[in-house]
């Protein structure tokens, strides 16, 4: 019987699955100050009780712990010993393999010992040579119980490097790295980026992406990422055939861009950007417990820390609008890049697909002319009139230089004393021959000023002004009446201000209008008019052709 009896009990749960699936495994644990509360004291009288043997014991060993000396912990040596070798540096040294789950200086043989301190001494010099994984995360327990580094900042940057350095060779690293990093970040109250954190590391997606979320849309929109993004997307962009396809590279780049392009816009328009006009719910405050899995002594920074996370991907309202952005820069993107078909019942407001599509048009443009390289166009008319030019320049110089001297030689001849011997003579002689030198002169000059003009009538002054009249009057003609007035706002005072004004009355953006009229200035004039948000010199001189 007592058999069949143990054979059932194999069979049932154990006492400790009935344990965690008890009722009260959720309960508040009492402070220590109340463990005398806690306790009930015995019934006075004759049918009083004793109080339990346990409940003793209880108190006493809460009393010996509170006067219990302090444990010392494999990872509290570590961080003495790895103190102690802050500075150790080994010479040259033959690689030898090494393998350890937890690696620490204590498994290390000697040969080990000698390769690691080489090895990373080479890593502090920005020297990356191969070698095990073991030694590797030996460096980065080092780093993140505050050893090789005086700032925490550097310390933050060595194991950035440190992941950008091994992780093709070892993947296990993104499966680490990346929440160390932030635990480092948190710990330490450093504001960095975790955008690189949330790419590399899929599964910590969640409580770090939203923070990233929370971080680009209240101060730094230009950082998102898609991959953060598609946290507040219901539309899985990973599952388009265009985006499998071609469209992978254009749709990471582009699509943070017009995520970016709008919260400006609607920051201009309305005087909030849209984390402040979709405002998510009240922060929840996480526990996130430090350094899982590594070699760690958490006396240094505690066993976790509390975050408080806003779930920002839980807003409907700016869900919504970013899983219809998606859809609309996708379809924008297939009719840039030729693709056919296009994505059903894309609703956003009019302006903001004007806008879309203009900024991915200009964007497309210039990738384009990046990849061309820069165009040069070589106009032989105004290459000749150069030429030209500078010949009738020379000729002028040389024959200015010859009337000079002929003049000083009259004047030389003229101061001659008539009464010195020969004198009349030379005179006279000098008088007779002045006749045909300067006709000769004056000929050769006629012939050299009215070649160009034989040659072309387009090559006198007056024609190149008149040319540079109607390019201005063209350039002002092509302009719209908004950019019109962004120009002849620019040249005013507080111009930029006028200029935002204007842009988000028209649904746009200054710098896309600044570019359009840049594009019309090329064309037209071929040069800018628009220097950062400034009009060229040039341009405030001709500003009453563009006031016609």
């Amino acid at each position: 019987m007592e058999r069949v009896s143990m054979a059932k009990d194999r069979q049932g749960l154990h006492f400790t699955e009935l344990v965690w699936e008890s009722t009260e495994q959720n309960m508040a644990i009492p402070p220590r100050s109340s463990a005398e509360a806690v306790i009930p004291k015995p019934p006075e009288g004759p049918g009083k009780k004793k109080t339990s043997q346990y409940d003793t014991v209880q108190l006493q060993l809460w009393d010996m712990e509170e006067t219990q000396e302090p444990v010392t912990t494999t990872e509290s040596q570590f961080v003495q010993r790895a103190r102690e070798l802050a500075d150790h540096k080994e010479p040259a040294a033959l690689f030898v393999p090494f393998k350890s789950y937890w690696p620490t200086y204590g498994h290390m043989t000697g040969a080990q010992s000698r390769w690691y301190f080489f090895w990373r001494d080479e890593v502090r010099q920005g020297r990356y040579p191969k070698t095990d994984l073991s030694y590797i995360f030996l460096h980065i327990y080092e780093l993140i119980n505050g050893v090789g580094w005086d700032e925490p900042q550097d310390g933050c940057r060595q194991l950035g490097l440190l992941w950008e350095a091994y992780r093709d060779k070892y993947k296990r690293l993104d499966q680490y790295l990346g929440g160390w990093i932030a635990d480092f970040s948190f710990v330490h109250k450093l504001d960095i980026p975790l955008s690189e954190i949330v790419i590399r590391t899929r599964g910590l997606a969640g409580d770090l992406a939203e923070l990233e979320l929370v971080r680009c849309l209240s101060a730094a929109p230009e950082q998102l990422s898609i991959e953060v993004l598609s946290m507040m997307s219901d539309y899985d962009i990973s599952k388009s055939k265009f985006y499998t396809a071609e469209g992978k590279a254009a749709a990471e780049k582009y699509i943070p861009q017009v995520v970016a392009l709008i919260d400006t816009y609607v920051a201009r328009k309305h005087g909030s950007n849209l984390i402040t006009m979709f405002p998510p719910g009240p922060p929840v405050v996480r526990e996130r417990y430090l350094f899982r899995s590594a070699v760690y002594d958490i006396s240094l920074y505690g066993y976790s820390v509390l975050i408080p996370v806003v779930r920002i991907s839980k807003s409907p309202p700016l869900r919504s609008l970013i899983t219809r952005l998606f859809r609309l820069t996708e379809n924008k993107l297939r009719a840039l890049m030729g693709y056919r078909g296009r994505l059903k019942d894309v609703k956003v407001d009019a302006d903001m697909e004007d806008l879309v599509t203009r900024f991915l048009q200009r964007e497309f443009r210039k990738a384009e002319q990046e990849e061309k390289g820069p165009a040069v166009v070589i106009d032989q008319r105004k290459l000749e009139q150069l030429k030209n030019d500078s010949e009738v320049v020379r000729s002028l110089l040389t024959v200015e230089e010859a009337l000079e001297k002929d003049d000083e030689t009259d004047w030389d001849n003229e101061a001659v004393d008539e009464d010195e011997p020969g004198s009349a003579s030379f005179a006279a002689g000098s008088r007779s021959e002045e006749p045909a030198v300067r006709e000769s002169d004056e000929e050769k000059l006629d012939i050299i000023v009215e070649e160009p003009v034989v040659q072309g009538q387009a090559d006198s002054p007056l024609p190149t002004i008149n040319a540079e009249a109607d390019s201005w009057t063209s350039f002002a003609s092509e302009l719209s009446l908004l950019q019109r007035d962004v120009l002849l706002a620019l040249a005013e005072d507080d111009g930029l201000v006028k200029v935002n004004r204007l842009a988000a009355g028209g649904g746009t953006m200054a710098e896309l209008l600044f570019d359009e009229i840049n594009e019309l200035a090329m064309d037209s004039l071929g040069d800018l008019v628009i220097d950062g948000e400034e009009l060229t010199e040039e341009c405030i001189s001709m500003l009453h052709y563009i006031k016609r």
